[in-house]
C-alpha cells in the first residue's frame, strides 16, 4: 500500500506540510515549545497524519503539557493511523493519549483504532471541559440569562476599574499579568516561558485577546484569551487577592465576553479543562475529556498494568454481600 512510517525529535523535518489546525493545540507551531518530543508521521501517497507523542521511562504519552486543552492527532485518516498504530508496537509497550475530546468522535475513533492494531486498550475519563455555545445571540442576550448574583455584581463594581482589551502581543501588558498572576491566588506558573512564548507567536497572528483591568491606574486583574475558526479561548485569568473586594475578574471577564461575542462574532467559548465551580456561572454545557492507556499484551512490561486493570474490573463483582 506503499505506507511510509517515521519518526522525528524535532518539528524541522515536519515544517511546510499542509496540515489544518483546528485548535490552537493543533499546530505544529504549538507542539515545537514542548519538551522531549517524538512526532510519528505516517504518509501514502501524499496524504500524511502526524501524532505528536513524547518520551516517557514507562512509554509513549501525548505530547502536551498542563496548558493544552485537547489533544489529537494532526489528520484524520482512520487507515493511517492504525497503520503507526500497529508499528508502535515495535518501539514501547504502552501509549497514553490524553486529553481526548469525543463531541467530534476522537476519543472513539482512537480507542476502536488501537483495538484494531493489537492492542488492550483501557478508557477512563480524565477532565472535563466547560463551553459556551452562542447560537447567535448577543451579549446583552446572554448576559440576561447569567445568575442574579453576577448580573448585581457587576453592575455594582463596574464602574470601580477601567478595562483595556489589546489585540496584539504587548510587552508592558504582559509585564502587568505576571505582576497580577504572582499576587493572585493561583500557584506559581510552570513554565511561564512557554504561555509567554505561546501568547506572542498568538499576538503576532492577530488571535490575541488580552485584558487588563485597572482600579486607579494599578493593574489588579487580567486575562489572556485567543480566538480562531470561530472559537474563544480563555486560557489563562487572575486577579490580586488584595484587590478582591473590586470584582475586577467579574467586569474584567464580562467585557471579554462582550468583545468576543459582539466584535469577533464567535460562535463557541472554551473555558478550558477543570471542575472549577465558578465556570458554571458563565459556561452552559459540559463535555468529557478521555485518556486512552493502551497495552501491547505480547510484551511483559505490559502484563503488570493488564492485570491491574483486570482486578479493578472484577473487584465490584467479588466483594462478598
Amino acid at each position: 500500500m506503499d505506507i511510509a512510517v517515521s519518526y522525528h525529535d524535532t518539528v524541522t523535518k515536519l515544517q511546510g506540510l499542509d496540515l489544518s489546525a483546528s485548535s490552537p493545540f493543533d499546530r505544529l507551531e504549538w507542539y515545537a515549545l514542548l519538551e522531549y518530543p517524538l512526532f510519528a508521521m505516517v504518509e501514502r501517497r501524499g496524504d500524511r497524519v502526524v501524532v505528536p507523542l513524547q518520551r516517557h521511562a514507562n512509554g509513549l504519552s501525548s505530547l502536551t503539557n498542563w496548558f493544552s486543552f485537547t489533544w489529537r492527532p494532526i489528520g484524520k485518516s482512520r487507515q493511517l493511523i492504525q497503520e503507526l498504530a500497529r508499528d508502535l508496537r515495535s518501539r514501547t509497550h504502552r501509549v497514553t493519549l490524553f486529553p481526548l475530546p469525543d463531541e467530534d468522535g476522537t476519543a472513539e475513533q482512537l480507542e476502536k483504532t488501537f483495538r484494531d492494531a493489537g492492542w488492550f486498550v483501557l478508557r477512563d475519563q480524565c477532565d472535563e471541559n466547560h463551553v459556551l455555545p452562542v447560537a447567535g445571540r448577543t451579549f446583552a442576550e446572554y448576559w440576561a440569562g447569567r445568575p442574579g448574583k453576577m448580573r448585581t455584581t457587576l453592575k455594582r463594581k463596574a464602574k470601580k476599574v477601567d478595562v483595556d482589551i489589546l489585540t496584539h502581543f504587548d510587552e508592558t501588558a504582559w509585564a502587568a499579568y505576571k505582576a497580577i498572576y504572582s499576587e493572585s491566588w493561583k500557584p506559581e506558573e510552570e513554565r511561564a516561558d512557554i504561555l509567554e512564548a505561546f501568547a506572542a507567536a498568538e499576538g503576532a497572528a492577530g488571535r490575541i485577546r488580552l485584558g487588563i483591568a485597572r482600579a486607579d491606574g494599578v493593574p489588579v486583574a487580567a486575562q489572556f484569551w485567543t480566538v480562531e475558526n470561530g472559537t474563544a479561548y480563555i486560557h489563562k485569568l487572575a486577579h490580586i487577592e488584595a484587590a478582591t473586594a473590586l470584582s475586577a475578574g467579574t467586569t474584567l471577564s464580562a467585557a471579554l465576553f462582550e468583545y468576543v461575542i459582539d466584535t469577533d462574532g464567535v460562535e463557541l467559548v472554551d473555558f478550558g479543562t477543570g471542575s472549577d465551580a465558578y465556570k458554571r456561572d458563565w459556561m452552559e454545557q459540559v463535555r468529557p475529556r478521555f485518556r486512552l492507556t493502551c497495552l501491547d499484551w505480547r510484551q511483559p512490561r505490559a502484563w503488570p498494568a493488564i492485570a491491574k486493570a483486570f482486578v479493578r474490573h472484577l473487584a465490584p463483582h467479588n466483594r462478598p454481600s
